[in-house]
Protein backbone atom coordinates (compact mmCIF):
# COMPACT_ATOMS: atom_id res chain seq x y z
CA UNK A 1 0.00 0.00 0.00
CA UNK A 2 1.30 3.45 -0.95
CA UNK A 3 1.71 6.06 1.74
CA UNK A 4 3.60 9.22 2.58
CA UNK A 5 5.98 10.56 -0.08
CA UNK A 6 5.36 7.60 -2.41
CA UNK A 7 1.63 8.25 -2.38
CA UNK A 8 2.15 11.95 -3.14
CA UNK A 9 4.54 10.99 -5.94
CA UNK A 10 1.67 9.24 -7.74
CA UNK A 11 -1.13 11.52 -6.58
CA UNK A 12 0.23 14.85 -7.84
CA UNK A 13 0.64 13.78 -11.51
CA UNK A 14 -2.78 12.12 -11.42
CA UNK A 15 -4.44 15.30 -10.14
CA UNK A 16 -2.66 17.32 -12.83
CA UNK A 17 -3.90 14.96 -15.57
CA UNK A 18 -7.48 15.05 -14.28
CA UNK A 19 -7.36 18.83 -14.05
CA UNK A 20 -6.08 19.01 -17.61
CA UNK A 21 -8.86 16.75 -18.89
CA UNK A 22 -11.49 18.79 -17.06
CA UNK A 23 -10.15 21.99 -18.63
CA UNK A 24 -10.27 20.50 -22.11
CA UNK A 25 -13.81 19.21 -21.67
CA UNK A 26 -15.08 22.54 -20.34
CA UNK A 27 -13.41 24.42 -23.19
CA UNK A 28 -14.89 22.04 -25.76
CA UNK A 29 -18.36 22.45 -24.28
CA UNK A 30 -17.96 26.23 -24.38
CA UNK A 31 -17.33 26.01 -28.13
CA UNK A 32 -20.68 24.33 -28.83
CA UNK A 33 -22.94 27.15 -29.94
CA UNK A 34 -26.45 27.39 -31.41
CA UNK A 35 -28.21 30.37 -32.93
CA UNK A 36 -31.96 30.45 -33.65
CA UNK A 37 -33.19 32.52 -36.58
CA UNK A 38 -36.89 32.12 -37.27
CA UNK A 39 -37.57 28.47 -38.03
CA UNK A 40 -33.89 27.59 -38.48
CA UNK A 41 -31.28 26.57 -35.93
CA UNK A 42 -27.61 27.14 -36.73
CA UNK A 43 -25.35 24.75 -34.82
CA UNK A 44 -21.62 25.23 -34.40
CA UNK A 45 -19.45 22.50 -32.86
CA UNK A 46 -16.00 23.95 -33.34
CA UNK A 47 -14.09 21.05 -31.79
CA UNK A 48 -15.87 18.28 -33.72
CA UNK A 49 -14.08 16.54 -36.63
CA UNK A 50 -14.87 18.03 -40.03
CA UNK A 51 -13.41 16.85 -43.33
CA UNK A 52 -9.62 16.66 -43.11
CA UNK A 53 -9.56 18.25 -39.67
CA UNK A 54 -10.01 15.61 -36.95
CA UNK A 55 -9.67 18.20 -34.16
CA UNK A 56 -12.07 20.72 -35.63
CA UNK A 57 -10.87 24.30 -35.47
CA UNK A 58 -7.96 23.41 -33.20
CA UNK A 59 -4.58 23.75 -34.85
CA UNK A 60 -2.86 20.53 -35.87
CA UNK A 61 0.48 22.05 -34.80
CA UNK A 62 -0.76 22.86 -31.32
CA UNK A 63 -1.19 26.60 -31.84
CA UNK A 64 -1.86 29.41 -34.33
CA UNK A 65 0.54 32.31 -34.69
CA UNK A 66 -0.13 35.86 -35.88
CA UNK A 67 2.11 38.93 -35.66
CA UNK A 68 1.86 42.67 -36.28
CA UNK A 69 3.92 45.69 -35.18
CA UNK A 70 6.40 43.74 -33.04
CA UNK A 71 3.54 41.96 -31.28
CA UNK A 72 3.24 38.19 -31.59
CA UNK A 73 0.26 36.12 -30.47
CA UNK A 74 0.06 32.36 -30.13
CA UNK A 75 -3.38 30.92 -29.55
CA UNK A 76 -5.36 27.71 -29.70
CA UNK A 77 -9.07 28.05 -30.43
CA UNK A 78 -11.34 26.25 -27.95
CA UNK A 79 -8.56 25.02 -25.71
CA UNK A 80 -6.10 22.28 -26.48
CA UNK A 81 -2.36 21.93 -25.86
CA UNK A 82 -0.44 25.19 -25.85
CA UNK A 83 3.11 26.28 -25.15
CA UNK A 84 2.18 28.62 -22.32
CA UNK A 85 0.88 26.14 -19.76
CA UNK A 86 -1.95 23.69 -19.34
CA UNK A 87 -4.58 26.40 -18.69
CA UNK A 88 -3.42 28.87 -21.30
CA UNK A 89 -5.32 29.32 -24.58
CA UNK A 90 -3.65 32.51 -25.83
CA UNK A 91 -0.29 34.21 -25.25
CA UNK A 92 0.94 37.61 -26.45
CA UNK A 93 4.58 38.65 -26.70
CA UNK A 94 5.38 42.37 -26.94
CA UNK A 95 8.80 43.74 -27.79
CA UNK A 96 9.65 46.09 -24.94
CA UNK A 97 13.16 47.50 -24.94
CA UNK A 98 14.45 44.71 -27.12
CA UNK A 99 12.99 41.98 -24.92
CA UNK A 100 9.85 39.95 -25.53
CA UNK A 101 7.50 40.26 -22.56
CA UNK A 102 4.86 37.52 -22.57
CA UNK A 103 1.35 37.83 -21.16
CA UNK A 104 -1.38 35.21 -21.05
CA UNK A 105 -4.52 36.72 -22.61
CA UNK A 106 -6.64 33.57 -22.53
CA UNK A 107 -6.93 31.12 -19.67
CA UNK A 108 -8.80 27.86 -19.17
CA UNK A 109 -12.52 27.70 -19.88
CA UNK A 110 -13.01 31.48 -20.14
CA UNK A 111 -14.33 31.26 -23.70
CA UNK A 112 -17.35 33.10 -25.08
CA UNK A 113 -18.88 32.36 -28.49
CA UNK A 114 -21.18 34.72 -30.41
CA UNK A 115 -22.53 34.84 -33.93
CA UNK A 116 -20.37 36.85 -36.33
CA UNK A 117 -23.20 38.36 -38.38
CA UNK A 118 -26.84 37.93 -37.35
CA UNK A 119 -27.95 38.75 -40.90
CA UNK A 120 -25.84 35.84 -42.17
CA UNK A 121 -25.88 33.28 -39.32
CA UNK A 122 -24.20 30.64 -41.47
CA UNK A 123 -21.12 32.82 -41.96
CA UNK A 124 -19.25 32.05 -38.74
CA UNK A 125 -18.76 32.90 -35.09
CA UNK A 126 -16.53 34.98 -32.84
CA UNK A 127 -14.57 33.06 -30.20
CA UNK A 128 -13.40 35.31 -27.37
CA UNK A 129 -10.74 34.11 -24.94
CA UNK A 130 -10.04 36.22 -21.89
CA UNK A 131 -7.85 36.46 -18.84
CA UNK A 132 -8.60 38.60 -15.79
CA UNK A 133 -5.62 39.72 -13.76
CA UNK A 134 -5.20 41.92 -10.69
CA UNK A 135 -3.99 44.87 -12.78
CA UNK A 136 -5.00 44.11 -16.36
CA UNK A 137 -7.83 42.34 -18.16
CA UNK A 138 -6.81 40.86 -21.50
CA UNK A 139 -8.69 39.18 -24.32
CA UNK A 140 -8.34 37.78 -27.82
CA UNK A 141 -11.31 37.64 -30.20
CA UNK A 142 -10.95 35.21 -33.09
CA UNK A 143 -13.48 35.42 -35.90
CA UNK A 144 -13.88 31.87 -37.21
CA UNK A 145 -15.46 32.37 -40.62
CA UNK A 146 -16.98 29.77 -42.90
CA UNK A 147 -14.59 28.49 -45.58
CA UNK A 148 -15.27 24.95 -46.76
CA UNK A 149 -12.12 24.58 -48.91
CA UNK A 150 -9.59 24.55 -46.07
CA UNK A 151 -7.82 26.87 -43.62
CA UNK A 152 -6.83 30.45 -44.31
CA UNK A 153 -5.10 32.68 -41.80
CA UNK A 154 -4.72 34.12 -39.39
CA UNK A 155 -2.97 36.88 -41.34
CA UNK A 156 -3.88 40.14 -39.60
CA UNK A 157 -3.88 41.28 -35.99
CA UNK A 158 -5.85 44.22 -34.64
CA UNK A 159 -5.27 45.84 -31.30
CA UNK A 160 -8.51 47.03 -29.71
CA UNK A 161 -7.21 48.28 -26.39
CA UNK A 162 -4.37 48.05 -23.91
CA UNK A 163 -4.50 44.27 -23.85
CA UNK A 164 -7.33 43.36 -26.21
CA UNK A 165 -6.69 41.88 -29.64
CA UNK A 166 -8.68 40.54 -32.58
CA UNK A 167 -7.82 38.35 -35.55
CA UNK A 168 -9.58 36.35 -38.24
CA UNK A 169 -9.45 32.70 -39.26
CA UNK A 170 -11.23 30.98 -42.14
CA UNK A 171 -12.01 27.34 -41.45
CA UNK A 172 -14.60 24.65 -42.34
CA UNK A 173 -15.59 24.54 -38.67
CA UNK A 174 -16.94 28.06 -39.13
CA UNK A 175 -19.74 26.69 -41.33
CA UNK A 176 -22.90 26.02 -39.34
CA UNK A 177 -25.03 22.90 -39.51
CA UNK A 178 -28.54 24.15 -40.29
CA UNK A 179 -31.59 22.46 -38.80
CA UNK A 180 -34.95 23.35 -40.27
CA UNK A 181 -37.73 23.80 -37.73
CA UNK A 182 -40.56 23.23 -40.24
CA UNK A 183 -42.43 19.97 -39.92
CA UNK A 184 -41.72 19.70 -36.22
CA UNK A 185 -44.26 20.24 -33.51
CA UNK A 186 -48.03 19.85 -33.60
CA UNK A 187 -49.00 22.52 -36.11
CA UNK A 188 -51.62 25.22 -35.79
CA UNK A 189 -54.63 22.92 -36.36
CA UNK A 190 -53.79 20.45 -33.59
CA UNK A 191 -52.80 23.32 -31.31
CA UNK A 192 -56.16 25.01 -31.93
CA UNK A 193 -58.04 21.80 -31.11
CA UNK A 194 -56.08 21.39 -27.87
CA UNK A 195 -56.84 24.99 -26.89
CA UNK A 196 -60.56 24.50 -27.58
CA UNK A 197 -60.63 21.28 -25.55
CA UNK A 198 -58.82 22.96 -22.66
CA UNK A 199 -61.27 25.87 -22.69
CA UNK A 200 -64.19 23.44 -22.81
CA UNK A 201 -62.80 21.50 -19.86
CA UNK A 202 -62.29 24.72 -17.89
CA UNK A 203 -65.88 25.76 -18.69
CA UNK A 204 -67.28 22.44 -17.45
CA UNK A 205 -65.15 22.48 -14.31
CA UNK A 206 -66.06 26.07 -13.42
CA UNK A 207 -69.76 25.39 -14.07
CA UNK A 208 -69.80 22.23 -11.95
CA UNK A 209 -67.99 23.95 -9.07
CA UNK A 210 -70.38 26.91 -9.18
CA UNK A 211 -73.56 24.82 -9.35
CA UNK A 212 -72.35 22.40 -6.68
CA UNK A 213 -71.07 24.84 -4.05
CA UNK A 214 -73.19 27.93 -4.70
CA UNK A 215 -76.47 26.50 -5.98
CA UNK A 216 -76.36 23.26 -4.00
CA UNK A 217 -77.01 21.05 -7.04
CA UNK A 218 -75.71 17.50 -6.65
CA UNK A 219 -74.98 14.60 -8.96
CA UNK A 220 -75.10 14.72 -12.73
CA UNK A 221 -77.39 17.74 -12.64
CA UNK A 222 -74.40 19.84 -11.57
CA UNK A 223 -73.16 19.78 -15.18
CA UNK A 224 -73.99 23.16 -16.74
CA UNK A 225 -76.50 23.11 -19.63
CA UNK A 226 -77.08 19.39 -19.15
CA UNK A 227 -80.15 19.36 -21.42
CA UNK A 228 -78.15 20.80 -24.29
CA UNK A 229 -75.24 18.34 -23.92
CA UNK A 230 -77.57 15.35 -23.57
CA UNK A 231 -79.46 16.33 -26.73
CA UNK A 232 -76.29 17.12 -28.69
CA UNK A 233 -75.78 13.56 -30.06
CA UNK A 234 -79.38 13.52 -31.40
CA UNK A 235 -78.89 16.93 -32.97
CA UNK A 236 -75.70 15.82 -34.69
CA UNK A 237 -77.42 12.65 -35.89
CA UNK A 238 -80.37 14.64 -37.25
CA UNK A 239 -78.03 17.10 -38.98
CA UNK A 240 -76.10 14.29 -40.66
CA UNK A 241 -79.36 12.58 -41.71
CA UNK A 242 -80.64 15.80 -43.26
CA UNK A 243 -77.41 16.16 -45.22
CA UNK A 244 -77.75 12.59 -46.50
CA UNK A 245 -81.38 13.14 -47.53
CA UNK A 246 -80.49 16.38 -49.23
CA UNK A 247 -77.67 14.70 -51.12
CA UNK A 248 -79.91 11.82 -52.18
CA UNK A 249 -82.62 14.24 -53.26
CA UNK A 250 -80.19 16.13 -55.52
CA UNK A 251 -78.90 12.86 -56.92
CA UNK A 252 -82.39 11.54 -57.74
CA UNK A 253 -83.43 14.85 -59.28
CA UNK A 254 -80.31 14.80 -61.41
CA UNK A 255 -81.11 11.30 -62.67
CA UNK A 256 -84.82 12.07 -63.33
CA UNK A 257 -83.86 14.92 -65.64
CA UNK A 258 -82.98 12.33 -68.26
CA UNK A 259 -85.71 10.62 -70.29
CA UNK A 260 -85.31 7.31 -72.06
CA UNK A 261 -84.66 7.50 -75.78
CA UNK A 262 -85.94 4.77 -78.10
CA UNK A 263 -83.99 4.10 -81.25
Amino acid sequence: MLGGPKFLKWLIPLVAILHRLASLNSASAACDFSFVDGSRIYNYTLTSPVGDFPHGVRSEDGYYKVAANETIIWFQDCGGPMRCGTDCTALVANDIGGYHVCTAIGRGPKIDVAIFDKKNPHGGVIVKMSSNGPKLNCSLSVSVLCYSKGVQGPHSLERLGTCNYATELRHPSGCAVILNGHGKGWGWFVTSIIIVLCLFGAYLLAGIVYRHFFLGIRGIDAIPNLDFWSSLPRRIQGFCASLVRKFKGHSQGYRSSYSPVNF
